[in-house]
């Protein structure tokens, strides 16, 4: 590469930089052992509740997938109910279409504080909490299970439910993913 940021070009075509690079899938795969540690102990969180209040006052939730092969990752609106997260999205796309395939995904969200500045370069820091999680991507169809899902989403950013026109819920794709196992990291406390 010449140092330039590449150009990604529409949807669909193979952008140069990634020509003759390895796949994701060429990867040693993750174990339960290496995919689900924390390596710093003394920033885990481990209180479900802290976890989730962490995730119920967040306002983005990054989506990972993998696109033949590539990673893929999208910042989304979304709303937690029990062990699962729901996200809403346009009925076509890149998302759907990589959803479709590959439902696995992971999940980040976090919540940065503030900036812990200092005189010397490498002593600055953020205060942050963080939460990564991986499940599974499930498309609702059910119309009365869209509005519920559509309702708790509504809800989570206006604070109260509404009536959705059947046009909409039509023309929504609502998501749900089934929380296999999350955990929380803290930094500045």
């Amino acid at each position: 590469m010449d140092g330039n940021i590449p150009f990604l070009g529409g949807y669909g075509t193979t952008p140069s930089w990634r020509v003759g690079r390895p796949r994701i899938g060429t990867f040693p795969a993750a174990t339960p052992e290496n995919r689900y540690s924390m390596r710093r102990k003394d920033k885990e969180i481990i209180d479900i509740v802290e976890i989730e209040s962490i995730i119920d006052t967040a306002k983005v939730c990054r989506i990972a997938m993998v696109d033949d092969g590539f990673p893929y990752l999208v910042p989304m609106c979304f709303a937690r109910q029990g062990k699962a997260l729901f996200l809403h999205s346009a009925l076509k796309g890149k998302k759907i279409d990589v959803l479709s395939k590959t439902p696995e995904v992971c999940f980040e969200i976090d919540q940065l504080m503030e900036t812990i500045g200092s005189d010397e370069p490498c002593g600055w820091s953020i205060r942050y909490q963080s939460v990564i999680g991986f499940g599974r991507a499930v498309f609702i169809e059910d119309k009365q299970e869209k509005k519920k899902a559509l309702d708790i989403i509504f809800e989570r950013y206006a604070g109260n439910r509404g009536e959705f026109p059947e046009t909409k819920v039509r023309g929504t794709a609502v998501i749900r993913i089934d929380i296999d196992s999350m955990t929380g990291k803290a930094s500045g406390f």
